[in-house]
């Protein structure tokens, strides 16, 4: 979907979130970061200054949510239920946000899930358990 470099990255949400708002026509890509965005009033002031958001760091000892990373979990999470994959994620997340009466709460939730299995995933220096990773999810 993206580049590996941090500033390649956030380019692509400044790009569809500035194409966005201009109402120019949007790759599925730039409409999928469109949606997410919307979806974050409280990140979109950032995005509309790109010295910023390109330049500034989120690290843990900030105590702050990085905004890329965070939008970025909801890209994915919209990604798996999209395609069911893993196999079973569709209904899980239909069930959540059933039970929670909003969509956007499940992804909120199922990101600690999806997190959790990236971060193990990147520790062991393997492929991310999707059992495990289903597991968690069925949990909530």
């Amino acid at each position: 979907m993206f580049g590996q470099d941090r500033d390649e990255i956030r380019q692509s949400y400044l790009t569809a979130w500035q194409r966005a708002q201009a109402g120019e026509a949007l790759d599925p890509t730039q409409r999928a970061i469109a949606d997410v965005v919307a979806d974050h009033p409280e990140y979109q002031a950032l995005l509309s200054d790109p010295e910023t958001a390109l330049a500034r760091d989120y690290t843990p000892e900030q105590g702050e949510t990085n905004p890329f990373l965070h939008m970025g979990l909801h890209l994915a999470l919209r990604e798996q239920v999209g395609t069911d994959r893993p196999t079973g994620i569709r209904p899980l997340h239909a069930r959540l946000a059933g039970r929670l009466g909003d969509e956007h709460e499940a992804e909120h939730r199922m990101m600690e899930c999806l997190g959790q299995a990236l971060w193990e995933a990147q520790r062991s220096g393997r492929a991310p358990d999707e059992a495990a990773y289903l597991e968690c999810l069925k949990g909530l």
